[in-house]
């Protein structure tokens, strides 16, 4: 691979990295050329295993010697010639705003994501976020879903990026393991109208996760999914955004509204810890 020494993060051949916004990342050369940053040996190891183009790294010197073996895969998969940018510790905080642990990002070519259809022809369980927006609580939802065989994530129109940094960053990677899509693409009138028919026109039940006086426990849910003549075959949970939850557009079109039983007054879980319960009861293992 290439390695060039950065004297300065004015330099213009790092500006993916030190003057574009993600969402400027994402858009300025979307669809066929859109880039995201990842963060973090794993994170980036991940997406590499997943088959995911590299354009350029970006690593503080003490790190290369340990990020040998996934250069020399880089140069088996996409040639010599792809760059790899050193900086100095200091100047890599200087670029992130923090000290790096673990001192490396790269600028990785994002994929045309797959039809909704695609990604749920043989889903059996599928997870929807509706517009949430703090990536700390997409990045766990992902990683759940990944550790807790949820086949498929679908992301609404107004739902912030998996694939922005610290999403990715906090799914530990696992953002490039398990299937997602957006339902309804950017057409942020396509949600729930259209994505609720269209996930029923698929054969889906779908489970609003929210506070209602009409709700069904968690557990009365997971009995409709053993065998009997009620079973529920194929599964979407709906988490909604941080606060104001699922829209009552959205609960009213769903099939059923679920609540996680709670003690001691809480009245409800963060929607990172209220997915993870809700895949763990809703595992195919505990249904079978």
């Amino acid at each position: 691979m290439l390695r060039v020494k950065i004297d300065s993060i004015e330099d213009d051949r790092i500006e993916a990295y030190t003057r574009l916004t993600e969402p400027q990342l994402r858009n300025r050369l979307e669809p066929a050329k859109g880039l995201f940053i990842a963060e973090s040996p794993k994170v980036i190891a991940r997406a590499l295993d997943a088959g995911v183009e590299p354009i350029s790294f970006l690593v503080e010197e003490p790190w290369l010697e340990g990020m040998r073996s996934m250069f020399d895969q880089v140069d088996a998969a996409f040639g010599p010639n792809v760059p790899v940018y050193v900086a100095s510790p200091a100047q890599l905080k200087t670029i992130t705003g923090y000290r790096l642990h673990r001192g490396a990002l790269a600028a990785m070519r994002r994929w045309p994501l797959p039809t909704v259809e695609q990604i749920c022809r043989s889903a059996r369980r599928v997870a929807v976020m509706e517009n949430i927006v703090d990536h700390t609580n997409i990045g766990a939802l992902m990683r759940s879903a990944a550790a807790l065989q949820v086949d498929a994530v679908l992301v609404t129109p107004s739902c912030s990026d998996p694939l922005y940094r610290r999403a990715a960053r906090v799914s530990m990677g696992t953002v490039f393991q398990v299937p997602w899509t957006r339902i309804g693409g950017d057409d942020v009138h396509a949600w729930p109208d259209q994505g609720m028919k269209q996930l029923h026109d698929l054969g889906f039940t779908t489970a609003a996760m929210a506070l209602n006086r009409n709700a069904i426990s968690l557990d009365e849910l997971t009995k409709r999914l053993e065998p009997g003549p009620d079973q529920i075959d194929r599964l979407a949970l709906i988490f909604g955004t941080e606060g104001d939850g699922l829209s009552h557009r959205t609960i009213a079109r769903a099939d059923l509204t679920v609540r996680i039983p709670m003690s001691h007054d809480v009245d409800s879980l963060n929607v990172a810890a209220s997915s993870a319960v809700a895949f763990y009861a809703t595992r195919p293992e505990h249904a079978s």
